[in-house]
């Protein structure tokens, strides 16, 4: 098979196109930016293009398919030359369904966990020894790609983003997987540039539970509303398993599995949501032959995903951790976590507001009450990233009123936020550091060094 990536730095797109590299397609690509750690992914396998750009001129009849990334526009040169040359063009989940049709597909969906749960059912079934091929929107430790692709494994666990599928395809991904095993672990609206009413969102996860294959099985949280909803409302023919948040206890800073003294499993990730996350893989798992016994051995060890509550410093005095939240519910459920887990200790939490949802004037009511936990609550954002995401402009006055916290600390210049944080003890306190994007290139691990450095933690 030889096929073309028009747009292969993407997270998702460069992954497949390793994965399918490894399983002996040939594979080219192209872009007009590949960014780290996408070249230098791309670049160890061969497969990074030799020049940045659109190169239309290199497809031709030879290629058997044509991957569409979503960040390629539907004028792109490459685009064009393909449907003129008569070539099959698939966006990245329509070529994962067409690579898994013989396999048991296994969708995670859901406004938020979803990542942390395929990571944490992915780690259970190598701990149990069972090939598995896998697409989850996070780097794993232990794991070189977030996208596997083989021709023996029986079972594939997917990642089911809810966002649209690609420039000419405007249906949501996880539309297209067909699953027959699916779980929810929430719906909490969110990308309004593409659903701008909660109910038009809402309808995506119906209609995802709708996909489920005939006699499969949709298993959901069962505190959701919106889930509870959806239960009722999709289809008759597949079973519906409710799951609820695991029992647990907190001890010194660890959590515990505990089900009515029978159970005292010490855990490496923490939460309520996570607690949650954990009862949602266990019926998974227990549905792919995986008993409790062996459950609880593995999960035990998992360490969390990429960006998810982890940990970039940690001593006796400070812990500073960074985590992927950005819209109100993964922001109130990880601020929760950390003030949850270690009460004792003062908690500097801050969040930016980068994605187009969080930086809409409108939407911002709904961030009402997330950062009330916290002892100090920060808010970061850049006039510049709404300007060009096109929007109305918001001043710190607007989000102080949203957030409906009067003595919440806003910064819109990262220097001046990096000067607060620098001012700071750290000693007996804890930093949680909130954003779907970098707070404008702020290393993490360069800052927690910075503070070691003035002897402030």
């Amino acid at each position: 098979m030889k096929v073309h990536f028009i747009a292969i730095g993407g997270s998702a797109m460069h992954n497949l196109a390793i994965a399918l590299h490894k399983k002996g397609f040939i594979v080219t690509g192209s872009d007009d930016e590949i960014f780290e750690p996408a070249k230098s992914n791309l670049n160890k396998y061969g497969l990074l293009p030799s020049e940045i750009g659109w190169h239309p001129e290199i497809l031709d009849e030879s290629y058997d398919a044509i991957i569409l990334g979503m960040h390629a526009r539907e004028d792109n040169p490459e685009l064009i030359k393909a449907k003129e040359t008569g070539l099959k063009i698939f966006s990245y989940p329509e070529y994962i369904y067409e690579q898994s049709k013989n396999k048991k597909r296994v969708v995670i969906g859901g406004s938020h966990g979803k990542t942390t749960i395929t990571a944490m059912i992915i780690h259970v079934l190598r701990k149990a020894g069972i090939d598995t091929d896998y697409l989850v929107g996070a780097q794993l430790e232990g794991f070189e790609t977030m996208v596997k692709i083989s021709n023996d494994a029986p079972v594939i666990i997917l990642e089911g983003d809810e966002y649209l599928t690609s420039p000419i395809d405007k249906r949501p991904k996880f539309h297209l997987y067909k699953p027959h095993l699916a779980l929810l672990s929430g719906i909490a609206w969110d990308h309004i540039n593409v659903f701008p009413t909660f109910e038009e969102y809402y309808k995506q996860f119906l209609t995802f539970a709708n996909t489920i294959e005939d006699n499969g099985i949709l298993t959901y949280f069962t505190d959701d509303l919106n889930l509870q909803r959806v239960s009722k409302e999709s289809k008759s023919n597949i079973e519906k398993i409710p799951y609820q948040t695991h029992q647990f206890t907190i001890k010194d800073g660890i959590t515990y599995l505990t089900d009515r003294g029978q159970l005292n499993v010490p855990i490496k990730v923490f939460g309520k949501h996570n607690l949650q996350n954990i009862s949602g893989a266990k019926v998974i798992c227990n549905n792919l032959g995986i008993n409790d016994d062996t459950f609880y051995n593995a999960i035990s060890s998992f360490p969390g995903a990429s960006k998810r509550l982890e940990t970039v410093y940690k001593n006796d005095n400070f812990i500073f951790y960074r985590d992927f939240a950005h819209s109100p519910s993964k922001l109130s459920a990880t601020a929760s976590a950390v003030k949850q887990q270690y009460p004792e200790k003062e908690l500097t939490a801050c969040i930016e507001l980068h994605t187009f949802s969080s930086l809409n004037k409108t939407f911002l009511k709904e961030y009402f009450g997330t950062m009330n936990e916290p002892d100090i609550a920060v808010v970061y954002f850049n006039p510049e990233t709404i300007e060009h995401k096109k929007l109305e402009s918001i001043s710190i006055e607007d989000i102080k009123v949203a957030f409906g916290r009067k003595d919440i600390i806003v910064f819109n210049k990262s220097s001046e936020l990096l000067q607060f944080l620098k001012s700071k003890s750290w000693k007996n306190r804890i930093l949680l550091m909130m954003s779907s994007g970098n707070f404008d290139g702020i290393n993490m691990f360069d800052l927690a060094n910075e503070f070691e450095n003035l002897k402030i933690c």
